[in-house]
């Protein structure tokens, strides 16, 4: 995925934290070719400016991947109004991958990746109010069913454009995300992102969902398509996404 030759964009909250990321690319793979640009998902400001960076000074988009996400956020509200749990893992991602479509559209064929996760099964979502504070976990897996029902309508209004969209479950990973689970590795759990992101099997492959490299059955309410619709739709209205933001 950082093959040399291949461009990288890492979007990041933490900018020192992006710069030891991008030193490990670089001796890892010999690819210097990487950029930083600022990126925090609690702010939806933030995320279009991110992606007028990325517009000012990319000529194409290849690979859009969806990884940033938080567990353990509590209740509170961010400047935009939203639950924070839910706007740092969906309504963030959802914004940013709309105002990048047309750059994804235009590099076509090209890919989304969205990481979601397993725990979308023990999820209590109200599709009439996404902004609903429950306990951090049930926020939590409310924001990957999300995930889920975003990736599968993006495949949907993007059919016959070569863009290509799916969603995928890492494993549980021993980052700081939680920190009392059974866990793979960081590496063992990258493997399904980048089976997503680059693997010939993929191609053509779209509204899917992965672990462990393969095709698996999500649950029911993840593949209720009139939720997908719906959620998008509310999606659409608390992110404030304008006429000229729509790409699909």
């Amino acid at each position: 995925m950082a093959a040399r030759g291949a461009r990288v964009i890492l979007g990041c909250r933490n900018l020192k934290s992006a710069e030891n990321i991008k030193e490990e690319i670089i001796g890892k793979t010999g690819n210097t070719d990487i950029v930083i640009y600022p990126l925090d998902f609690e702010s939806l400001s933030s995320v279009r400016k991110f992606s007028k960076l990325v517009h000012d000074n990319e000529s194409r988009l290849d690979i859009l991947i969806n990884n940033a996400g938080a567990g353990g956020l509590g209740n509170k509200t961010t400047e935009d109004g939203l639950h924070i749990g839910m706007q740092v893992n969906h309504f963030g991602p959802f914004l940013l991958t709309n105002l990048l479509l047309d750059l994804l559209k235009q590099s076509a064929p090209s890919r989304i990746v969205t990481v979601a996760s397993l725990m979308h099964v023990t999820s209590w979502l109200d599709p009439n109010n996404l902004n609903k504070s429950l306990n951090d976990i049930i926020n939590y897996s409310n924001s990957k069913l999300c995930n889920i029902l975003m990736s599968n309508e993006l495949a949907e209004k993007l059919r016959g454009t070569d863009v290509i969209s799916n969603s995928l479950h890492p494993g549980s990973v021993r980052t700081q995300l939680f920190r009392n689970v059974r866990w793979y590795t960081p590496k063992e759990g990258a493997q399904t992102t980048i089976h997503c992101a680059v693997c010939e099997k993929v191609d053509g492959v779209t509204g899917k969902y992965y672990q462990d490299c393969k095709q698996q059955w999500t649950s029911i309410p993840a593949r209720n398509k009139r939720l997908s619709a719906k959620v998008w739709d509310e999606s659409v209205k608390l992110v404030k996404l304008q006429k000229h933001e729509i790409h699909y």
